[in-house]
């Protein structure tokens, strides 16, 4: 019934297999890709007609997670899989920006490609897999794709690179000093195509290095997709890239000379104006057969990157005027918002970021529902990209991919150079709102952040800057690359490269190219390229702050304790009992790990101290020897019991009252009396020995040998 094909090979520690024909047969292709035991099913679809009018290419990646995989049922009400989770649209971002560019050129056919989890062993990250099992389906599905393309993660540990690290070891990657790295590669047999990576302060020759490491790894992947397609792949779709030569010759006679004037002008509103009206102008010029024919847009894009390119190969010079290498004018400011713990705003051209920092307490922390297990995160960073900063009118939703993805790589710029949380106990959340753009929001994001938080007073290990590279690269294999994008750069060029860092090294990368032919030594070029611009903006940064500032008087303040874990079932009480004492009498909150660190916070000093020593006075125990200011709890004919230290109590015997016979304890102690008492020590069966005798009752200073000699004279 089935007419099943398998190809399996060792990679690293573990087992790869692809696997076709058997599962969702009517999908044009279907892939269920395994490494170890965690299972990927990608299946692809694609119109095999365009729709009338169609001037992009409308490809879909979708990326589930389902709870079943590991084991598990989900949260909530619903206990269901409902909107995408932030690692499924990273995941979605990052299968869909190396399969983009490998279409090809003139394809507008709609495509859909759905990954799903069916299987996760906690050892092996699905999201690997899933970018193979996709390309795999690609390869064998009959689209007009130019792959395969292989993936794999890449760790550093002690000088070495790993292949495929596990699940564990990336979640470890910001508390184990030995894990220095999480980069993720995706490319073709001859070129890297995608980068995404978390680094802790690598040089550039180490993230080189690792790309490198990478791809090399990824071609037995691509060889036995390869492998797989020879023996399963449906016959290729029978498509013919569009020939619009001749109207793109009308296009550039119309207009080419008003497109150059309108791209020379610097400013990006005026810019865009002109460039609005040039290409109004066009069309104007065209015949009614011109203007209904699809190929316009691509015509159109054509000549604008044919200007746009050419001068800047050809000459050094940009649109805006810039040479290759320089970063437009910076200027930083902080402390902007009087109520806010930390702001700044960041501003670069024709970018700008206004970025607040607030600080929180354990009860803030996000709450993480993986399917390898729940976790909690004490730092978060949310980006916002609203119509207005690029002039325009439009729809203000929740969250989409863009505003996702933006935000994950400024969180991975910036989390390399947090505080422990045991020096810095505080939940942190950046919001990094875009006023204003005109190339790599995200890059201003990261500069901002950084500023905001040391206005919060955030010890950062050192302040982090990033920039946005670009390249042009033509086909006789000359190139250029710059440094501080501006978005038509973006937009018609060959590569989007970003780098954040710190003096010492990246802590971030993600680069994604359009074009196959990207070599090691334009990587590096660009790599070094990027440290002078980022260099450059950490002195522009550092004229505003260039270490954390003084804690603002609107946080709560923390104070943290660490006590024995066989005494939090003490601190806590029976049902809560103890704790939410502590609470209500100090008006502090009090937060108790399973590790036994607590954390107590109040913006009132006093309260904290006063939550600090009731807790202090539970878990402490009494020292031999140490003088103790204590009440008298009951007095009984051989003596009096004296609450001396917390909840504790303990026996002054009528010999140790004073230093003379008394007839009753009575004659001198009565209930609710201070007294000074020092611990003598406990008795065979653990019973507290005090004495009030050796202490000095009006000073509390112990009573020396010579003279509690006289005082014995005397009687």
């Amino acid at each position: 019934m089935f007419k099943e094909f398998k190809k399996t090979m060792k990679w690293g520690e573990e087992t790869l297999t692809l696997e076709t024909g058997k599962v969702a047969r009517q999908a044009d292709g279907t892939v269920i890709a395994t490494l170890g035991e965690t299972s990927v099913m990608a299946n692809v679809t694609f119109a095999k007609e365009m729709k009338e009018g169609q001037d992009f290419f409308p490809l879909t990646v979708h990326y589930q997670e389902k709870y079943y995989a590991a084991g598990k049922i989900p949260g909530g009400f619903f206990k269901r899989e409902a909107r995408p989770t932030e690692k499924e649209t990273l995941t979605a971002r990052l299968i869909d920006r190396p399969m983009r560019p490998l279409f090809v050129d003139g394809f507008k056919h709609e495509v859909l490609v759905m990954c799903t989890v069916l299987s996760h062993d906690l050892v092996n990250d699905p999201d690997i897999v899933a970018l193979i099992a996709a390309s795999a389906a690609l390869t064998i599905s009959g689209v007009p794709f130019m792959g395969p393309v292989g993936a794999a993660r890449v760790g550093y540990v002690d000088g070495e690179y790993i292949l495929n690290p596990e699940v564990e070891d990336m979640d470890q990657l910001r508390t184990n000093p030995e894990q220095r790295l999480d980069l993720v590669v995706a490319g073709t047999k001859d070129a890297v195509m995608m980068v995404e990576s978390e680094a802790y302060e690598l040089t550039e020759d180490e993230i080189l290095g690792a790309v490198n490491f990478a791809h090399e790894q990824i071609q037995p992947v691509i060889d036995l997709i390869i492998g797989l397609a020879e023996d399963a792949a449906n016959e290729p779709f029978d498509f013919k890239a569009p020939d619009y030569s001749d109207l793109y010759s009308s296009i550039k006679k119309a207009g080419e000379k008003n497109m150059r004037k309108a791209f020379a002008l610097k400013d990006k509103q005026e810019r865009v104006s002109a460039v609005t009206q040039a290409r109004d102008d066009i069309k104007n010029s065209l015949s009614e057969e011109q203007l209904e024919d699809p190929n316009l847009g691509s015509a159109m894009k054509k000549l604008e990157a044919s200007i746009l390119r050419g001068d800047v190969v050809k000459t050094g010079k940009r649109i805006d005027g810039r040479k290759t290498t320089e970063v437009r004018d910076i200027v930083c400011e902080t402390g902007l918002l009087p109520r806010t713990h930390g702001s700044a705003l960041f501003t670069r051209g024709e970018t700008q970021g206004l970025v607040v920092t607030t600080l929180g307490t354990g009860d803030d922390e996000q709450i993480i529902d993986a399917l390898h297990g729940n976790s909690r995160s004490n730092f978060l960073l949310h980006y916002n990209f609203p119509p207005y900063s690029v002039g325009e009118v439009g729809r203000v939703g929740p969250p989409g991919r863009r505003e996702v993805g933006h935000g994950k790589l400024a969180w991975r710029a910036l989390q390399a150079v947090l505080p422990p949380a045991t020096d810095f106990p505080y939940t942190i959340r950046v919001v990094s709102e875009i006023t204003e753009s005109n190339g790599s929001s995200s890059m201003a994001s990261v500069c901002g952040g950084s500023l905001s938080m040391m206005d919060a007073g955030v010890p950062l290990k050192a302040p982090v800057a990033g920039v946005a590279m670009g390249l042009i690269l033509e086909d006789e294999g000359s190139y250029a690359i710059l440094t501080d994008i501006l978005g038509d750069e973006d937009h018609l060029g060959d590569m989007d490269f970003k780098v954040a860092g710190t003096e010492n090294g990246i802590t971030s990368l993600q680069m994604d190219i359009k074009v196959a032919g990207i070599t090691s030594e334009i990587m590096r070029n660009a790599l070094a390229q990027a440290k002078d611009g980022r260099m450059h903006i950490l002195g522009e940064m550092s004229k505003s702050i260039s270490e954390a500032g003084s804690f603002s008087v609107h946080a709560p303040k923390i104070e943290t304790m660490q006590i024995p874990t066989d005494k939090i079932r003490e601190v806590i009480g029976s049902g809560g009992k103890v704790i939410r004492e502590i609470v209500e009498t100090s008006g502090a909150k009090v937060d108790i790990n399973d590790d036994g660190q607590i954390k107590i916070a109040s913006n009132d000093a006093d309260a904290i101290k006063s939550a600090y020593d009731m807790i202090h006075s539970i878990v402490a125990e009494p020292e031999v020897n140490e003088i103790y200011t204590g009440k008298v709890v009951k007095v009984v004919d051989f003596g009096a019991f004296v609450n001396f230290f917390g909840k504790r109590d303990g026996l002054v015997h009528v010999s140790q009252i004073e230093n003379r016979r008394i007839n009753h304890p009575s004659d001198v102690l009565k209930e609710g009396q201070e007294v000074k008492v020092k611990l003598l020590g406990f008795d065979d069966r653990g019973k507290v020995r005090l004495s009030m005798k050796v202490v000095d009752q009006e000073t509390g200073e112990e009573i020396k040998e010579d003279k509690k000699d006289k005082s014995s004279d005397k009687d």
